[in-house]
C-alpha cells in the first residue's frame, strides 16, 4: 500500500507561485536568471537518480513525481515574472 504524501509536504506543494516570488525577488537584486532557473529545475542527473530510486522503491514514484511538477510550475511561473518584467523595462 502507498504512503499517502504527507499532509504537510502536500501543503508546500500548494503554492508554488510563493517559491517563484522568492527567486523572482533574488533576480531583483541582480542574481542572474540563468543561474536561478538551474537553481529552480531539476538536474538531468538528479532525474535519472529518482528515477533509479522508482525502480528500486516503486512507492517513491508519487512524491518523486509531485516534486518535479512543483520545480516545473516555479520555473514556468518565475519565467513570466523575468518575462513580464524585462517588458515592463522597455516600456518604460
Amino acid at each position: 500500500m502507498q504512503e499517502p504524501i504527507r499532509e504537510e509536504l502536500q501543503h508546500d506543494f500548494n503554492y508554488p507561485q510563493r517559491e517563484a516570488a522568492f527567486f523572482f525577488g533574488l533576480f531583483l537584486r541582480g542574481h542572474s536568471p540563468e543561474k536561478l532557473r538551474r537553481d529552480i529545475d531539476v538536474p538531468p542527473e538528479v532525474l535519472a537518480k529518482w528515477q533509479r530510486e522508482v525502480l528500486r522503491v516503486p512507492e517513491s514514484r508519487d512524491i518523486i513525481e509531485r516534486i518535479v511538477e512543483y520545480r516545473r510550475q516555479v520555473l514556468a511561473i518565475f519565467e513570466t515574472l523575468v518575462v513580464t518584467d524585462a517588458r515592463d523595462q522597455r516600456l518604460q
